[in-house]
Order: C-alpha cells, then structure tokens, then sequence
C-alpha cells in the first residue's frame, strides 16, 4: 500500500463529516444563548415573557389595546407615577430597607407645587437673588418646590431610621399617616390647589414629542407623539441605572444591602447612606407628585394615596429580595410595564376596580413568594458548593 493511499480517508470519516463537528456548532449555540441570557439576565428574561404572554392575552380578548391611542395615551401615562416611585424604591430595598410613605409623599408634593405656581413670585430674604423666574405659572417652581419637599421628607425618614433606630417599615409606616395628614394641613383648608389656568405647567402632562412621524394607524388610530410624562420617566429610570450600576454610590447600596457590618467595616457610612437613599427615594415621590398635579391639573392632597403598593410590589416582582443585597432599575422597569400592561387590560376589559385591588395584592404576595424561593434557592446552591 502506498504512503498517499494509506493517507485517503476512510469513507464517512472525512473533516467535513467527523461527528465532532456538530458538537462544535451545538457549543457554539448553546456558548451564545448562555452570553444572551446572562447579558438580559434570568429574572429579567422571565419578567420579558410574562410580560409577551399577557400582552397576548389581552390582545386576544380585546384588539383595541394595540392602538396608539392605548399604548401612547392610557398605558405609556399610567405606568409613570408608578413607575418614578418604584425606580426610587428600588434604591430603599437594594439597601435591606423599605419606604411605604412615597405615597403620602407624592400627596404633600402636589399641594406644595401647586401652592408655589399659583401663589407668584417665591418670598426671598433681602439681598438674595436668583436667576430663575419663580414667577406666577412658572413650571420650574412647581418642579423644584415639588422635587425639594420630596427630599425634605425624605431626610425626615432618613433620620428616624438612623438616629432614633426605628425599624425602616414602621418608622414609614408611621410617616405614611403623618404625611398624608400633612397634606391637608399644607392644602388651603385641606381643598385642591387648581392649575388649570397653568398652561405652561399642565403642558408636562399633556405636551407631545415627535407628533408628526409618518406612522401609519395602529389599531384604527393615528399616531399621536410620544407623552413628555413618558420620557421624563425614562430619563429618570436612565439616570438611576447608571448611579446604581456604574457608581460608587450605587456599590454601597448594594453592599449594605449585603451585609451592613461587613459594608461598615470596608470604611462605608451607614448613617449618611441610609439618610441618602431616603432623600433620593423622596425625590422621586416628589417629582411623581409633581407630574400628578400637572396630570389632574390639581395638586390634591389624596393625589398620591395608594400608589406606594403598586411601586412596592414592582421593585419585588422586578427582582429584589426581602433582605437587600438584589434588585436593578432595569427589572424594576420591566415589572412596572407588567403591572401596567395588567390594568390597561383589565380597565379595557370592564374589569372592576375592586376585583384589580384583589389583583394587585395576589401579585406582591406571588412575587415576595417568589423573591423569597430565588434566594433559598441560592442559599442552597451555596452550601452545596462549599460542602462539595
């Protein structure tokens, strides 16, 4: 036999059919769904079809729910003030802690920002001067009186929390009541503050970005702009992420969360920590207050009542556990849309608001249920590996 016939390959035996050829490719694939998943993130690609399988439903049981009118109008305003809550929640319970006053704090904002655009020019003392317009109608003064009443009762939080040693749910618990009282105490004989002659003001809830792209007609209806509530809203659950993932600030947070002695060990100061995130938690509530009063064109003292559980029960279903230590802006993002999606559907399908009420309280206690058998799970998956 000669050297070039006892180098032929055997039939079947070729490069192009050698059976590890396919284990390659099945690597390959099995290499790139592993990279997707890990880069979206297990909690997070489960949220994302929850979230495909009820819109399917309620698109199947009613069409009028893929209509720009829906989509840019009903579902795209509702989820802000949630939304704006949950992102500065989020923070709160990252951190092991939990703020059940947003709300209540959204309540009192609402009044202070109406009150500061229909009483004119801000009083300052004499000498002091600022380049800003704090004149009648001014859409700044009502957003920066709303944002700081906001972090003001947000410090207020903060310090019962750390200087008096109050567990962080009743501490908030309590304030969620005193707040709520302190709204009609602010209000003018505890009566709405109307701003419906605030154009420039009420233009936050009703303005339109992009009104004229050459769409064509979803749902029997034509495209109607992008709601500047809606990108307010991005743009802060934007900002949030970046400060929570790409930030010392934001490694702290998820270090206390953690293990709050090992956190204060490594050089990290609780107290001004905790004071921090309830400020930043405040802020949200108050510029969530803010877009209230502009969306009723009142700030009403019961403007924020009941928003707190629907915030909460977003940051849980997004992810985060009961103890701290877990939870991102991006699954609180995708649980908020959840809960929105849920009811806009419900609302269209003529379901009534008690039985949306029951809703809502079955999904907290399923996604703590579920937060809590994630992080048994991986309780369990540790003590494997450090026993193996």
């Amino acid at each position: 036999m000669s050297e070039t016939q006892a180098a032929a390959p055997l039939p079947g035996k070729g490069p192009e059919s050698s059976p590890s050829t396919p284990r390659v490719g099945a690597a390959e694939r099995e290499s790139t769904a592993r990279r997707f998943i890990n880069a979206v993130g297990v909690d997070n690609l489960s949220l994302i079809l929850a979230l495909i399988a009820i819109v399917a439903v309620v698109v199947w049981l009613q069409p009028l729910f893929l209509s720009w009118q829906n989509l840019m109008n009903s579902l795209s305003q509702s989820i802000v003030i949630v939304g704006l809550l949950a992102v500065g929640e989020t923070v709160v319970i990252v951190a092991g802690m939990l703020d059940i006053s947003v709300g209540s704090i959204a309540s009192v904002a609402s009044v202070t920002a109406a009150s500061a655009i229909v009483a004119g020019a801000i009083a300052l003392p004499e000498g002091l001067q600022l380049p800003i317009p704090f004149t009648e109608g001014s859409m700044l003064a009502g957003i920066l009186v709303g944002i700081g009443t906001g972090v003001l009762l947000g410090a207020v939080n903060g310090l019962i929390v750390t200087k008096l040693n109050v567990n962080p749910i009743i501490a908030t618990l309590g304030t969620l009541a005193a707040f709520a009282g302190l709204a009609f105490l602010v209000a003018p004989e505890g009566k709405p503050v109307g701003v419906v002659t605030q154009p420039d003001f009420t233009w936050l809830a009703t303005g339109r970005v992009l009104p004229d792209l050459p769409l064509p007609e979803l749902g029997g209806r034509g495209w109607t702009g992008i709601p500047i509530l809606f990108l307010i809203f991005i743009g802060v659950a934007v900002v949030f992420h970046v400060l929570m993932k790409y930030t010392d600030f934001g490694r702290a947070v998820y270090a206390i969360g953690g293990n709050a002695t090992a956190a204060r060990l490594a050089g990290i100061n609780l107290t001004r920590m905790r004071i921090g995130m309830y400020m930043l938690c405040g802020a949200t509530a108050g510029l969530a207050g803010v877009l209230l009063t502009a969306r009723t064109t009142s700030g009403n003292p019961i403007n924020g009542v009941g928003f707190e559980l629907q915030a909460i029960t977003a940051v849980f279903l997004g992810g985060a556990a009961t103890t701290g230590g877990k939870g991102t802006i991006v699954g609180t993002v995708l649980a908020v849309l959840l809960v929105g999606v849920l009811n806009n559907g419900m609302n269209l399908l003529g379901v009534g608001t008690f039985y949306q009420r029951v809703a809502l309280g079955v999904l907290l206690i399923a996604a703590v249920a579920l937060a809590q058998w994630r992080q048994a799970r991986a309780e369990r998956a540790r003590t494997r590996t450090a026993t193996a």
